[in-house]
């Protein structure tokens, strides 16, 4: 709400006072749509009061015009410097423009203002978490709970904040104290049930979710994580997770009325300009993966341009960066101003290599800003946008009876559809444990939500079957001891005795191959098997055991 980052006051004597409190309302019940033309009027009536300039910038921002909003809110600025209110906007339309530095200045400007106001001590601890400045991020918003305990946002902020470093049953806390102020607040509902699906609730997970889109059809988020909560359970069919993506996909299509239907390709270098959209161009999967691709490609005859979706950017990304020709971020940009930017470029090809997962820009695919669109990589079913022409596989992943569980068209690759990048250092691959140990040692490397009640169970049976050997489980969300004591409680359901596995957190990836040494045989999960962990145990000499289902997802570790 408008009223998170303050309200404007307004001089009840100004001729135009009743049409003030009138945009004013609007912002503030988000009708950011009907609220612009109004604070465009106001401005027009009072262009040297920074009030109509303020809820100009306030509504394009709302719009997610964050560029567009900086004029506006800049020049409410320069007619009153000591609106505390503009200064906060303007704060937040840098931040998400991605240009942090000018944000944090004018939040800062705003802080000093207003000491005392919760709502920018609130923005200034957000700032701090996407600039990894977790301690300060941390202080920041204990300082705006004192002033504002009763702020649903911010407990559900600081659950982000302990989610994003592990602390999960700390961020359960938040997420669970925001709902005990605002029942139906969407953002926290969203995170508590991510924060489940993390740790292998599934069942509670999947009941919010889509309490959520009773609540909020048009919660693309929310669609997206229900899609991906699908994809870790076998209760529910192929014919669900289509129905579910087809109804995302509707939902985007409306949002896009006048799709392109004509594209002026740039052809001056006679190359085929291919853009990547995807938050993921960094230390991640998807950026591993895509560097040993990358390197292989003919730049005589392709010229690529990366679309990032999010502002970070580590060591992997400045050796990717030198691939495409052209970087132009997403970041800051509604759906619509980011399709017009590609379609611009004259893009040949477009690749999303996303799908539903964190980050997406799905939604600008609707627009069809190029004419040929293609999703591959980052995830493992249909999008459900009926824009996307084509989703890259092989016929192990999908064979050809398969094909009907798309809403895209399946182009096959010849082998498989991943491509596992060699890792730069990694240690060497060692003699078999149990040659020393006398016991074989069974491991798993995945994300605890791959782990449900079914793998756990039929662990269960193999640890039986062998009873002298071990299970070694590695996954980042063990840096919490509650996560760690939840999950040896389910294994001794599946009749896995405590005394028998080792539990281990996150550590850097040279450390997590080189784990590989002290396991024997991977045991995959399912129906959501490993990709890139299987690609690690490989390279590593270290087999899974996996099992083929019946869709893309329950497949991939066959493929």
């Amino acid at each position: 709400r408008f009223a998170e980052p303050g309200r404007v006051p307004f001089s009840p004597a100004s001729p135009n006072a009743a049409l003030t409190a009138q945009v004013e309302a609007l912002i503030n019940t988000q009708r950011h749509a009907e609220a612009q033309p109004l604070a465009v009027r106001l401005v027009q009536l009072e262009p040297q009061r920074a009030t109509g300039w303020t809820f100009l910038g306030a509504a394009l921002r709302g719009l997610g015009q964050n560029l567009p909003a900086l004029r506006p809110l800049a020049r409410a600025i320069e007619l009153d410097g000591g609106d505390a209110l503009a200064r906060h906007e303007l704060g937040l339309a840098l931040s998400a423009a991605g240009r942090y530095g000018e944000a944090e200045a004018s939040l800062l400007a705003a802080h000093q203002i207003e000491p005392g106001n919760a709502n920018v001590l609130h923005s200034l601890g957000l700032l701090a978490m996407d600039t990894h400045r977790i301690a300060e991020a941390e202080t920041r918003l204990r300082e705006a709970l004192k002033l504002a305990p009763k702020a649903a946002g911010l407990h559900n902020s600081l659950g982000a904040l302990f989610e994003r470093i592990g602390r999960l049953a700390e961020a359960n806390a938040c997420f669970r104290a925001a709902l005990q102020i605002a029942p139906d607040f969407p953002n926290a509902v969203n995170n508590l049930a991510m924060n489940l699906l993390r740790i292998g609730e599934f069942d509670e997970a999947e009941q919010l979710f889509r309490r959520l889109l009773d609540d909020r059809p048009d919660f693309l988020v929310a669609h997206s994580n229900l899609l991906l909560a699908l994809s870790y359970s076998a209760r529910h069919s192929v014919q669900d997770g289509l129905t579910q993506a087809r109804r995302y996909g509707e939902l985007v299509a409306a949002r896009a009325p006048r799709p392109f239907t004509a594209w002026a390709a740039q052809r001056s270098s006679g190359k085929l300009r291919v853009g990547v959209v995807s938050g993921d161009i960094e230390e991640h999967p998807v950026g591993f993966f895509l560097e040993g691709l990358l390197s292989q490609l003919d730049p005589r005859r392709l010229e690529l341009l990366a679309y990032p979706t999010q502002s970070s950017a580590d060591e992997l990304t400045a050796r990717l960066r030198p691939h495409f020709a052209e970087w132009h971020p997403l970041v800051g940009l509604n759906d619509e101003a980011a399709a017009r930017l590609i379609h611009s470029d004259g893009v040949d090809v477009l690749i999303d290599l996303s799908g539903h997962t964190a980050h997406n820009r799905l939604p600008v695919f609707a627009f069809k800003p190029a004419p040929v669109q293609v999703t591959w990589l980052g995830y493992f079913a249909t999008t459900g946008v009926a824009a996307i022409d084509y989703l890259l596989a092989d016929a192990v992943s999908v064979p050809p009876e398969h094909q009907d569980h798309f809403t895209e068209k399946i182009w096959y690759l010849p082998d498989t559809r991943l491509c596992f990048t060699p890792p730069r250092d990694a240690p060497d691959v060692t003699p078999l444990p149990a040659l020393a140990n006398g016991f074989v040692t069974f491991g798993s490397f995945q994300h605890l939500a791959k782990l449900n009640d079914d793998v756990l169970a039929l662990w269960g049976q193999v640890m039986a079957a062998l009873p002298r050997s071990r299970l070694r489980v590695q996954s980042k969300r063990l840096v919490d001891a509650g996560v760690r004591e939840l999950l040896l409680k389910r294994l001794q359901r599946a009749n896995i005795a405590p005394e028998r596995v080792t539990l281990h957190g996150p550590v850097l990836r040279r450390e997590f191959q080189a784990a590989h040494a002290e396991v024997d045989l991977v045991l995959d999960s399912f129906p959501f098997p490993g990709g890139t962990t299987t690609c690690e145990a490989l390279w590593m000499g270290v087999p899974t055991l996996t099992l083929a289902g019946d869709r893309l997802i329950s497949r991939q570790g066959a493929s």
